[in-house]
């Protein structure tokens, strides 16, 4: 990528992510539990499993099963959100559980279930990436097996620039055109394996040029460094 010098409302460098903050231990009654933050923007997740899967119909014989459920405290956003799951929760719940399935070994464990349950405390854009974030530390911290760890980040495009981990004044930042005002900024948040770097989620909220997104990608794979480090020292911190 060419290098770039831009600052951005807050400050930061274009490839500059918010002050993280992570812990795990933070259920006690959980088998695992852990939480994650991406400055404003606080997640905590709490893994139990895997137990017996009840009823016997829905076990599966060759494989553990993966749940998971996300959701946002009504307290998380300015305007209090209503309470129980939404179309948004659902979708997020089965995007976590796709990106996350791919580095756990679900074949150890048949017949049973392991569930994961996502909170946001607080939201200021990236929900979904801290979400993922907290979530497969709290598999860790419950001892799962896993072949590598899962570290996600929302990549923007924000204008002409692409930049890491947005804001929400970033998500709907605005131009006018035409005489109308139009959104100028793309979302797409991003889960990396930390291995191999694959990308286990990929999801696109906007538009996008094709080399902008190869530099999107790019950009994903060096700040989720960032990350996998911030979620090794928290499981280093395990008493």
């Amino acid at each position: 990528m060419t290098p770039k010098t831009i600052k951005r409302e807050d400050g930061r460098n274009y490839d500059e992510l918010r002050e993280m903050k992570a812990k795990v231990g933070v259920i006690k009654n959980a088998d695992g539990s852990a939480m994650f933050s991406f400055g404003k923007t606080k997640a905590i997740a709490a893994v139990y499993g895997p137990r017996l899967l009840l009823p016997q119909h829905l076990q599966n014989p060759e494989k553990c099963t993966l749940r998971c459920y996300y959701d946002m405290a009504p307290f998380s956003v300015t305007e209090r959100k209503r309470p129980g799951p939404s179309r948004r929760s659902s979708e997020i719940s089965y995007v976590t559980k796709n990106s996350l399935s791919h580095v756990i070994k679900l074949e150890n464990a048949p017949n049973t279930v392991i569930d994961v349950y996502i909170l946001i405390l607080q939201a200021d854009a990236s929900t979904r990436c801290a979400g993922i974030n907290a979530a497969a530390l709290a598999l860790a911290n419950a001892g799962i097996p896993m072949d590598e760890m899962v570290s996600a980040v929302s990549i923007g495009k924000i204008g002409d620039e692409v930049v890491a981990d947005l804001t929400k004044e970033e998500e709907d930042f605005t131009i006018e055109k035409n005489g109308k005002i139009e959104k100028a900024a793309t979302d797409i948040p991003m889960a990396v394996l930390s291995k191999s770097k694959k990308i286990s989620l990929l999801q696109l909220d906007g538009k996008i040029k094709k080399e902008d997104l190869k530099e999107a990608i790019e950009l994903a794979k060096k700040v989720t460094d960032k990350i996998h480090k911030i979620q090794i020292e928290a499981l280093k911190q395990i008493k």
